[in-house]
Parts: structure tokens; sequence; C-alpha cells
């Protein structure tokens, strides 16, 4: 299927037809439960309790609302990465906890998200273009923070594809571990990551930033 990447920007009304938001929230959540071919305007009308005519004060059509589904995709689950690459660190190890700490926060990066994107784009040529230029960007970006702190180019692009397709390995196959279990393994990842573990004193900035208290006892990394 191509995707019409043009839409409707201006929204027209926000009273009894809904909003933008709540269609486009109706459709990526009819999206992460039974994928693409959920996303259509009627079953969308029926679940908002809407009639099917208010979405067309929003959405052109239904390659509009597909095409704000990528959107959405890219501005947060590539934007996430790309923004905790830039994020400030005092050291290589510091910089690995930022990237880290992106995949562990829902809130910047959707896993299901990006299961269900990828899922798509083996049904759209169109979708798989885009889905490619965000792991370039992804990687790029990666790449560019080993780059920063003195790796050469050839170093830094493997290094960047060991942390990328470990992160991508987790989603594409559904892993979901424990939070002690993952903060358990962070330090060692770290360390292959970039060749040298998170000091004491990251790792607990790190740990507080997720809201974790490791258990009483735990020896320090």
């Amino acid at each position: 299927m191509e995707i019409d990447t043009s839409q409707d920007n201006e929204p027209k009304n926000t009273g009894w037809r809904g909003s933008r938001e709540i269609w486009l929230e109706a459709a990526k959540a009819a999206f992460l439960e039974n994928g693409i071919d959920a996303v259509k305007i009627q079953p969308l009308a029926t679940r908002l309790n809407l009639s099917r005519t208010s979405f067309y004060w929003f959405f052109r059509d239904r390659a509009a609302i597909l095409a704000a589904l990528l959107e959405e995709w890219e501005v947060k689950n590539t934007g996430g990465i790309v923004s905790a690459c830039e994020a400030y660190a005092d050291n290589v190890a510091e910089a690995m906890l930022n990237i880290i700490s992106v995949f562990l926060d829902e809130e910047r990066f959707e896993p299901r998200f990006d299961f269900a994107i990828r899922g798509w784009a083996h049904q759209s040529s169109a979708v798989m273009v885009r889905v490619a230029a965000a792991d370039e960007v992804r990687l790029a970006a990666i790449r560019s923070v080993f780059e920063r702190f003195g790796f050469d180019p050839g170093e830094a692009d493997v290094r960047a594809r060991t942390i990328y397709l470990v992160q991508i390995g987790y989603i594409s196959m559904q892993i979901e571990e424990p939070l002690a279990l993952r903060m358990e393994r962070i330090p060692a990842y770290v360390k292959t990551f970039c060749g040298q573990p998170p000091t004491q004193s990251e790792l607990a900035r790190f740990h507080a930033r997720h809201g974790f208290q490791p258990p009483t006892g735990a020896i320090p990394c």
C-alpha cells in the first residue's frame, strides 16, 4: 500500500466530532492491538461513538491518518533516540546510559509502536522505505556519540550497530524482562558497548531517573 504523506493539518472543529488527536489516538490503539488492517474509518468511528463523517473534519481520507501514524512514530521513537544521543555526558559510559535510558522510558520510545510499524513495513514498500530511513537516522545518531568521544569512524559504526541491533532484537523478539533483571545487566551492557563500565555514581543517577531502588545489600558495580 502506498502512503499519501500529505494530510489536513487544520482541525476545523473540536466539538461533538471529536478532535484530530482523539481520532489519531484511536487509530494508534487499533493499530497496536490488531495491525494496520484494523485502522479503518467506520471501525474507528464505532470505537469512538462518533459518526463516520466526523472523521473527515480532521483527515482527508484513510491514507491521511495512516500518514499521521507514521509521522507520530518518527517524531516519538526516532526523535527520542536522537535526543538521547545529543544529551550531555561527561564520558562515553554515561552517554551509553543516556541511550539505554530512552529504551526504558515509554514516554520517549514505545517498543510496541516500533514492532507494529515494522510489521506494517512487510505489507508496504513505502513504509519499508520509511523504516529503513529511520534506522539510518538512529544509527547515525548513535555513531556520532562514539565519534564525539574519540572513536574512529569504523569502530564507531560497529559499536553503534551493536547497541542498536541489540535493542531492535529486544523489540522484535518481544522480550519482557523484569526491571530489576534489566538493571542488573546494564553495567555489563555498557562495558560491552563502549569498553568501560559506568561508575557507581553514574549508575545511581541512572537508577534514580527510572525510579529504581537496587535491592538492599546489592553489590555496587
